[in-house]
């Protein structure tokens, strides 16, 4: 864990020292003006911009999220918090021999932690650097509602989940790995259907794009491609931030694209925001949104058996102070076991989803788009600062 941070930090401080020099890259040059790659510059130093003792907020952060996971090692602090939450569901008259009850107290109290530990930064990211650079739009009081929110729809559907997830173990016998990776393929494909719908409403307003040229070229082009496009949203990003993006989701024939309002304030010529979607629908063309698909489930599955080979190891549970073998604990055991392996599969997949995005921009030049597609993304790129 603290070998990936070192290598992770290494490359950190490979990309801050080339965000500090001054000179505009040469195939920006006749691009993008010296104030704009400026004003970019500045804001991703920024993102690493003084915070504590002179040190920079992205490394800090990082920092404290290792030093803290060390500790909680180290100490002990995981088996005591565990053990904590049983006398907590003592105290309050339930039983704590009962696993599902004790892995949900736990999570309550993880949860908590969780948020207290991680609201500096977020404060700092978000009212401090973003809104030093004209991106945050949102008030203390949406960001706090925003963290309410979310607390209560995990309070809502989290037990229900983890009970299944623990009944699915103790059950499971041999066959335990395909068994929860059947319930997480079942849950995920239920969760992309069901929070574009009930959950991303509770936190922007989605509405219809008008009628009009930009409406009917988009839906032209869907047709072009044979892309099954039943519904076209804009939502109001700005509510929140002035970064630009577009997106689409839903299954076989139930297809939706979501614009940014902020993406529409950005790129006043309709071809465009046209050409932008047609590098998102390059993705669905060229069948990246089935391999990432597919490549999640897979290691979906060998996770799963990976877990399945430690879940009866009494001694990986007592090298972590635990005397007891609880199904949640044992995830979360496997989780720190696995990270080497983890990154190293991260990195790969970066290495793809790099190649994606070059094809899809192709795809779309192939379109016809090359020249508005090249506009829009400077564009984009130059007001999110992101050069």
């Amino acid at each position: 864990m603290i070998l990936v941070y070192i290598f992770e930090t290494y490359l950190d401080v490979r990309q801050h020292a080339a965000h500090k020099l001054p000179n505009l890259p040469k195939p920006l040059i006749g691009v993008v003006t010296q104030e704009k790659f400026e004003k970019s510059r500045a804001y991703s130093l920024d993102k690493r911009s003084v915070f504590f003792l002179c040190c920079r907020f992205h490394f800090v952060h990082g920092a404290v999220t290792i030093l803290m996971d060390t500790a909680i090692l180290f100490y002990g602090v995981l088996p005591w918090f565990w053990k904590t939450s049983g006398f907590v569901l003592g105290y309050l008259g339930l039983n704590p021999e009962n696993e599902i009850l004790h892995t949900l107290s736990f999570l309550a109290g993880s949860m908590i932690w969780s948020q207290i530990t991680d609201l500096p930064f977020s404060l700092y990211s978000t009212f401090v650097i973003e809104a030093r650079h004209g991106f945050n739009k949102q008030t203390v009081r949406t960001f706090f509602k925003d963290i309410f929110k979310s607390m209560c729809i995990s309070i809502l559907i989290g037990p229900p989940i983890v009970a299944a997830i623990i009944i699915i173990v103790q059950k499971g016998g041999p066959y335990l790995a395909i068994y929860l990776w059947g319930f997480m393929f079942l849950l995920s494909v239920l969760m992309l259907q069901l929070y574009p719908i009930l959950i991303a409403p509770l936190f922007n307003k989605f509405t219809p794009l008008p009628e009009g040229e930009l409406r009917e070229k988009i839906e032209k082009l869907a047709s072009s491609l044979k892309f099954p496009l039943k519904k076209l949203f804009v939502v109001d990003g700005s509510t929140r931030s002035s970064h630009s993006n577009a997106y689409m989701y839903g299954f076989f024939n139930n297809k939706r694209i979501v614009l940014y309002d902020t993406l529409l304030q950005q790129c006043k010529n309709n071809d465009e925001v046209v050409a932008v979607i047609a590098h998102e629908l390059g993705h669905w063309k060229l069948n990246h949104t089935v391999f990432s698909f597919v490549a999640i489930q897979i290691l979906s599955f060998l996770q799963f058996g990976g877990y399945a080979l430690i879940r009866n190891s009494q001694s990986l549970f007592k090298s972590f102070g635990f005397d007891t073998q609880p199904v949640l604990i044992g995830l979360i055991i496997f989780q720190h076991v696995a990270i080497p392996v983890q990154h190293v599969i991260s990195f790969g997949l970066n290495l793809v989803s790099r190649k994606f995005e070059f094809q899809a921009d192709a795809f779309g030049k192939k379109l016809g788009y090359a020249k508005e597609l090249r506009a829009g993304l400077i564009k984009l790129q130059v007001t999110d600062c992101r050069l």
